[in-house]
């Protein structure tokens, strides 16, 4: 059976997808993953056919369009009406690659950075979808959307703006994305345009089965979801047989453990401004520090014995062997630190950090989250020395590293698969959702 899973994003995005689909081809799927032109190697490197879409992700996130999502900060609108902005004018593009990559797929993964895409190429295609995500989606009157701010258990009306929350964030995402949903369809598929509401909410949010790709101990399962939402586990890459460079490896062994700072994709308007915050934190609080630049939200600046700059280091190789984690929030990051039983520090930029930023704290595995725009040395400082000072929030991160570890998002999620295939033999005609 061919499985195709059109993805598009930062490698946070991506990652958790190659490591799905390595799953799944190892219990006997043709797996294509269709995503970024600089992804090919991560993709084809794990044993996985890689198709292109959607060009270069660093460029599509180049510095100047993320800044504007990044001063978005913890409000939902703003975020959304940028997150629109840069997938809009790649609209047709999307549709138009992923159709082609997507021939001949037997079923379509839908990812939540491009679910309308998925959805189109699927209906066109008139084969079958499975939603996925890596953070909750559906709604529920137990559970806010991730992107809006939690309400006390105290206040009334909670459980109905828990519910509304989520359908009115998709419904102003649709809002802002509908006229180039609309002309891609008609353009790259053929297609006629979804209603002015969008895909019949019933069969998007109750027909369509999802995969959630995280742990139920750090989010539980919501009472209300149906049956066809399985809640699996993480999604991890294990990074077998990598291996450290010599000078990694002599940082990691002339000292005591040291903090990771790194945030991914995120970027900085003045990244060798932050990365002194960063250092001096580090020196005032009385660590070394590991500071990986990524996509240059920190620069190569270091102080010589105290701070190590690195790009990229495979988080479950690196971060069990650190003190604690500071990093953006971002799911994937936030998954690895939980697993790696040391205590993390959260500092959202924008999106559903704020959401793992709550998580982690109300799960006692960190201090409260710093947003980007609110940090400072001080604050930095007194975070640094909870994570590595704090001898409850040390033991806590350490009993949720272990029950982590002891479960399986993948196996979870490749016998939710199959147990989808063999409950759907009979299809709906020509929209591509199971029947």
């Amino acid at each position: 059976m061919q499985l195709a899973i059109p993805i598009t994003g930062t490698r946070g995005d991506v990652q958790p997808y190659v490591a799905l689909g390595k799953g799944l081809a190892a219990a006997g799927y043709d797996v294509r993953l269709v995503t970024h032109d600089d992804f090919a190697d991560l993709v084809t490197q794990e044993g996985l056919d890689f198709a292109p879409m959607g060009g270069d992700s660093r460029a599509l996130h180049a510095e100047y369009r993320v800044r504007r999502m990044m001063k978005a900060g913890s409000n939902p609108f703003t975020y959304l009406r940028e997150f629109a902005r840069l997938r809009a004018p790649i609209m047709t593009r999307l549709m138009v690659e992923g159709l082609s990559a997507c021939r001949g797929a037997d079923l379509i993964l839908v990812a939540p950075t491009a679910p309308l895409v998925a959805i189109s190429i699927a209906e066109k295609l008139r084969v079958p979808v499975c939603g996925t995500a890596y953070l909750p989606n559906c709604p529920s009157r137990h559970l806010a959307s991730c992107f809006v701010p939690e309400l006390p258990a105290w206040v009334p009306g909670r459980s109905f703006y828990n519910l509304a929350s989520s359908v009115f964030i998709a419904a102003n995402l649709w809002r802002l994305l509908r006229a180039s949903i609309n002309r891609a369809r008609r353009e790259a598929l053929g297609l006629p345009p979804f209603g002015l509401l969008g895909p019949p909410l019933r069969r998007w949010l109750h027909e369509m089965p999802t995969l959630h790709g995280y742990s139920s101990r750090i989010v539980p399962r919501p009472r209300d979801w149906p049956d066809n939402q399985y809640l699996t586990g993480f999604w991890f890459l294990e990074n077998q047989g990598w291996r450290p460079p010599p000078a990694l490896e002599r940082f990691l062994s002339d000292g005591p453990a040291p903090v990771y700072v790194g945030f991914g994709s995120m970027q900085n308007r003045d990244a060798v401004a932050f990365t002194q915050l960063v250092a001096r934190a580090l020196k005032r609080a009385g660590l070394r520090g590991i500071l990986a630049t990524g996509w240059g939200a920190l620069s190569e600046l270091s102080a010589p014995d105290r701070v190590l700059a690195v790009r990229d280091v495979p988080h479950s190789w690196l971060f069990p062997r650190v003190s604690a984690v500071v990093h953006h929030g971002g799911v994937g990051t936030t998954a690895a630190g939980l697993r790696a039983g040391v205590p993390s520090l959260l500092v959202p930029f924008f999106g559903d950090q704020f959401f793992w930023g709550r998580r982690v704290f109300e799960l006692g595995a960190g201090p409260r989250a710093i947003p980007r725009n609110e940090l400072t040395t001080e604050r930095l400082v007194d975070g640094l020395k909870s994570c590595v000072g704090r001898d409850d929030l040390r033991e806590q991160a350490r009993r949720l590293g272990e029950e982590i570890r002891s479960e399986d998002g993948i196996s979870r999620a490749v016998d939710a698969v199959g147990e989808i295939v063999r409950r759907s033999k009979r299809l709906s005609s020509g929209n591509g959702f199971w029947a």
